[in-house]
C-alpha cells in the first residue's frame, strides 16, 4: 500500500514518516518542534508524563515519563495496537517531546506488531526513522520484551 493509493495516508517521503514492512505508514515527531507542513493527522498518540494540549484531531494520551517506559504497559499495548490498525487507512502519528526516545520506542513496538522480530525492531526504526531512536537500555529492553 502506498500513500498514492489512498488520500487518507501520509506521503511516504514526508517528515518523520516510517514505512512498516506491510506498507503501513506512521509518522513520528517531537512535540517541541513545529507541526510539519502538509496534512494533519487523523489520529495521534502522545507519549508524555503529563496530559498534552488539545489537538483538533482524535487523539489519545499515554502517560510515559521522559527516558522511561510506559506507566501502564497494558494500556500501551492497547494504544500501539490501535496505531497499527488505524495506520492501514488513516494518517496516524506518534509523538513525545523530542521525537526520539519514547516515540522511537513506540514505533519499534508498532514494527513488532507489523511482523518485525522484536530483537530487530530497534535497528529497523533506527534505519528507517531516526538513527538516535530508542534512547535508553530499558527502552530497548521494553521493545525486546514487547513481542513476548
Amino acid at each position: 500500500m502506498s500513500g498514492s493509493e489512498n488520500t487518507g495516508l501520509w506521503r511516504a517521503d514526508g517528515a518523520g514518516v516510517l514505512r512498516l514492512p506491510s506498507g503501513r505508514l506512521v509518522r513520528g515527531r517531537g512535540l517541541r518542534r513545529p507541526l510539519p507542513e502538509g496534512d494533519a493527522p487523523d489520529f495521534g498518540v502522545y507519549l508524555l508524563g503529563k496530559r498534552p494540549p488539545d489537538v483538533p484531531w482524535e487523539s489519545r494520551w499515554l502517560r510515559w515519563p521522559d527516558f522511561r517506559v510506559p506507566s501502564d504497559r497494558g494500556r500501551a499495548r492497547e494504544l500501539l495496537g490501535e496505531v497499527w490498525e488505524r495506520a492501514a487507512g488513516e494518517r496516524v502519528e506518534v509523538a513525545c517531546g523530542g521525537g526520539r526516545g519514547r516515540t522511537g520506542t513506540a514505533l519499534a513496538c508498532v514494527a513488532v506488531l507489523d511482523g518485525v522480530p522484536a530483537r530487530e525492531a530497534v535497528a529497523f526504526v533506527r534505519a528507517h526513522y531516526d538513527r538516535h531512536a530508542v534512547e535508553t537500555p530499558w527502552q530497548r529492553r521494553y521493545v525486546a520484551r514487547f513481542g513476548g
